[in-house]
């Protein structure tokens, strides 16, 4: 047993040091071919393999082959990060219904913010967005829609963390496979109605107003969601 823990260990460890190797070099940049990699962190081949295979699943290494082969510093994608987090909720039993309940709040602060934002592209990407809203008279054009404005108004809050979080909260609810949104006609027609009003708020810098949207929205899909789930029984 005492065997077991110690390999398991020995492979989280070196792990992290083949991750730190990564971090402190440039993105792309060279670290070694595994024989070098063996020498310097001292471990056995089985051990550096095992390790590798975690540093590289966690993106923060990428192995090629061949001439030039070896290790090399990688950077793991915003958007791996999200997929993953979504998919650790998911395997813990977290519902849609979940995440809304949380990501509302977060949502309500990032209307807010975005009535504050001082870049003029991304106003001028929301007033191109109010422009479309009507154009979204299909289910999968209704989602790639919301997708949109959810990543707008995220960027326009300019806080990462606001942005991460309604990130995964719509990557979790996009491989919702039980729950059909959008395929009423009239919550289509609701749900463009409540992006207007929300982007004529920020339009309008009104932060109150953008929060008392966000959270409408939020009640509203919510409300969906129970009628879906016990359409589905």
């Amino acid at each position: 047993m005492n065997q077991v823990i110690h390999a398991e260990t020995l492979v989280a460890r070196t792990a992290r040091e083949l991750a730190q190797l990564s971090m402190d070099a440039e993105a792309g940049a060279f670290i070694g071919a595994e024989d070098e990699l063996l020498v310097r962190l001292g471990v056995s081949r089985p051990t550096f393999r095992q390790a590798a295979k975690i540093a590289e699943n966690d993106c923060l290494i990428s192995v090629r082959r061949g001439i030039k082969g070896g290790f090399y510093a990688s950077r793991p994608d915003a958007q791996d990060a999200i997929r993953t987090l979504a998919r650790y909720l998911r395997l813990n039993g977290t519902t849609l219904s979940d995440i809304m309940v949380v990501s509302r709040l977060v949502s309500e602060e990032a209307g807010a913010r975005a009535c504050a934002c001082a870049d003029a592209a991304l106003w001028a990407q929301l007033e191109d967005f109010v422009s479309r809203i009507d154009a979204s008279d299909t289910p999968a054009a209704l989602i790639k829609s919301e997708s949109e404005l959810v990543s707008l108004i995220s960027e326009m809050s300019g806080n990462p963390a606001i942005q991460l979080v309604m990130a995964i909260g719509f990557s979790f609810g996009m491989e919702e496979q039980r729950i059909a949104l959008y395929r009423n006609e009239d919550h289509r027609s609701i749900a463009r109605g409540l992006q207007r009003q929300l982007c004529q708020a920020i339009l309008e810098r009104d932060a109150e107003i953008a929060r008392v949207m966000m959270r409408r929205r939020s009640a509203t899909m919510l409300d969906w969601i129970s009628e879906a789930q016990a359409e589905a029984g």
